[in-house]
């Protein structure tokens, strides 16, 4: 007598199992255009940390030629002062933002442009040294 209960849930649950397994027939498991987009958004990814790194990198070589200036008078080496505040500033700011990459970094993605940041933003502290 029992079975007169339990008919009703199981025909329900079977009612849902066989539209979930219906659905995902119908549904590929690797839709292309999903794909693509997926990519498209690590290339993004991708560039943005290329981009960040070049703005580095001419950072440096900019101050790098500051570095050999020879007699600064006073008001100049207080520019040189408040200069090396502000790149120890972005250089903490930069840190802050590969940290966050832990994440990223451990998937695997990414990694030449992660490296070449990290590279960028060690090569920012040295040329700070540097002028100091």
């Amino acid at each position: 007598m029992d079975y007169l209960i339990y008919n009703p849930k199981i025909s329900e649950t079977f009612e849902t199992v066989r539209k979930f397994s219906f659905e995902e027939k119908k549904e590929a498991l690797f839709d292309e255009a999903k794909v693509n987009k997926f990519l498209d958004k690590i290339l993004e990814f991708k560039q943005v940390f290329s981009i960040k790194t070049e703005k580095i990198n001419a950072l440096v070589e900019n101050i790098e030629r500051i570095t050999w200036i020879n007699n600064l008078d006073n008001n100049s080496l207080i520019l040189i002062n408040d200069l090396i505040s502000a790149i120890r500033d972005l250089r903490s700011s930069l840190l802050r933002q590969y940290v966050s990459l832990n994440f990223i970094r451990a998937k695997g993605f990414a990694k030449v442009e992660i490296k070449n940041f990290k590279n960028a933003i060690d090569d920012l502290k040295e040329v700070a040294n540097d002028l100091e």
